[in-house]
């Protein structure tokens, strides 16, 4: 009875502080812009020369004409000789930073599918098919910004950078001509929980909608089930039903750990990625 009063507040938070236009998981996320950024603006003292405090000087540097260095055709100026130093450099801290080699494991017997940034989490129970679709990309939220005494306070300590994708939970029963699938997020207030705090839901759904199963976007002809308006008795039911399909608080925060180990490999690909292109090799 607590758990449910629990939810109905925070329902009622999430009706007076979101919007009443709501964006659908399956569409792209919106780009949400980083206050804060990674050791790639933050190193000084490196190869660049930059002094403490400022961006690295291949940023302000003056540009060389170009010159061509090798025979694949393309620009090689003095700018991208540093711009491909700093690339190498930020690419070891990035390493040394790593806490993952691989991806973590997921409890519950789920089978993980990847395809780039996209992963997809399945788990056969009794008959039914549950399967977990979310994107690593635009899942960093931004810093919120802190007072000035708190700044200075924790200028040598930067925040972890945790990512929170937004994901679509589908249940395919045998013999059923639809899937259930719930539009699922994590609320900013609520992905993380101080001592003694009542455990609350750390993940919210969005939507409720019957959709073909396997597909890719949602059917604006079906009927989908917006819970800004609903009844929180249902949307406790609702939530309850993920649980009993193991979508509960502890398959939220693996699936966190999980989206931010893989969001960390794909960034490092693409830093090496982006080396490869300036320096064309």
């Amino acid at each position: 009875m607590l758990k449910s009063v629990s939810r109905a507040v925070q329902l009622a938070a999430r009706l007076s502080s979101r919007s009443s236009a709501s964006t659908r998981a399956i569409r792209p996320a919106p780009r949400l812009s980083r206050t804060f950024s990674r050791s790639i603006w933050s190193l000084s003292g490196s190869s660049s020369g930059a002094s403490s405090g400022s961006r690295p000087r291949l940023l302000t540097a003056t540009r060389a004409l170009p010159t061509l260095s090798c025979g694949c055709g393309s620009l090689h100026t003095e700018g991208d000789k540093a711009f491909a130093e700093f690339l190498a450099d930020e690419i070891k801290e990035e390493k040394k930073i790593q806490k993952n080699a691989s991806l973590p494991k997921m409890s519950g017997g789920w089978e993980l599918e990847l395809n780039g940034t996209e992963a997809k989490l399945i788990r056969m129970l009794a008959g039914e098919k549950v399967t977990i679709t979310f994107n690593v990309n635009n899942s960093i939220p931004p810093q919120l910004e802190e007072e000035p005494e708190q700044t200075q306070k924790g200028q040598e300590e930067e925040p972890d950078i945790v990512s929170t994708p937004n994901f679509v939970v589908e249940v395919t029963k045998q013999g059923a001509k639809n899937s259930l699938v719930f539009d699922c997020h994590f609320p900013e207030d609520e992905t993380s929980h101080g001592e003694g705090e009542e455990e609350s839901d750390i993940f919210s759904i969005r939507e409720v909608s019957f959709q073909p199963e396997g597909d890719s976007d949602w059917k604006e002809t079906s009927y989908t089930l917006n819970t800004d308006s609903l009844d929180w008795a249902l949307y406790d039911h609702l939530m309850d039903f993920l649980a009993d399909r193991g979508v509960d608080n502890t398959f939220a925060d693996e699936l966190m750990e999980m989206s931010t180990a893989l969001e960390h490999q794909e960034y490092i690909k693409f830093l090496d990625d982006l080396s490869t292109f300036v320096k064309c090799k």
